[in-house]
């Protein structure tokens, strides 16, 4: 699922992340600007399973998406 948000205001950038296994929400710590595109892997918060967080830009702000690892 994609979510659609960055809060620009603190000095670490979180991104929320819909679990692809349990659908919970929560938050992670953005990579830097420079660092992206890229792919981390992740388990989740609530669940516990593995998961793959796509982090990109779009007009400088930084997205993400999660993805099991059966996609």
């Amino acid at each position: 699922m994609r979510v659609l948000w960055y809060d620009s205001g603190m000095s670490t950038e979180f991104v929320r992340i819909v679990c692809p296994a349990c659908y919970e929400t929560f938050e992670v710590a953005a990579p830097s600007p420079g660092e992206v595109p890229a792919e981390v892997d992740y388990d989740c918060e609530i669940c516990c399973r593995p998961m793959v967080i796509a982090f990109w830009q779009e007009e400088g702000e930084i997205l993400a998406e999660a993805r099991s690892l059966d996609d």
